[in-house]
């Protein structure tokens, strides 16, 4: 592992960060009904994961484009999450921002907004060698994932009643 500046890791926040700036202005409907009694735990290792991920994404210079090969593929696959990320938001922003809507599945993956960026910075990690990486990407994961996947399901359970 190599400290230094990650551009691959800038271009991936990026893609990260402006979809939600504009989601911030655009919450789906009752977003804040379910955001309130969200799993304490899922919510500290989602936020340790956000600032981890953020932090190391950028300051090794292993997740930049090194040589042609094989090992190319790792962030060849991260990048094509993030495209499928941004796709998710499209289709977002274009729908009647509902909670259904926010919570859905995109292209077979569940809870997509959630789920793509995270298998993205697991590829990254990889591709970079990095298991701090890695493992902030799991701690991410295992909150924000779940927390999208408890919406999911207490938005389908009052959906049926």
């Amino acid at each position: 592992m190599h400290f230094g500046f990650s551009y691959v890791g800038l271009i991936f926040l990026l893609m990260l960060f402006v979809p939600n700036l504009f989601w911030m202005k655009n919450k789906p409907t009752d977003y804040e009904k379910y955001s309130h009694h969200e799993n304490k735990v899922l919510l500290l290792l989602e936020r340790v994961g956000e600032i981890s991920v953020t932090c190391l994404i950028l300051i090794f210079s292993d997740f930049n484009l090194q040589g042609i090969g094989l090992r190319l593929l790792w962030p060849t696959a991260a990048f094509v999450c993030m495209i499928l990320y941004e796709c998710y938001w499209i289709r977002y922003f274009r729908s009647e921002k509902t909670m259904k809507d926010f919570y859905s599945h995109y292209l077979g993956v569940p809870v997509a907004g959630a789920t793509l960026p995270v298998i993205a910075i697991l590829l990254l990690a990889v591709y970079g060698k990095n298991p701090f990486l890695f493992a902030a990407g799991i701690l991410l994961g295992i909150g924000h994932i779940g927390i999208h996947l408890a919406h999911r399901k207490e938005i389908m359970t009052k959906d049926k009643q």
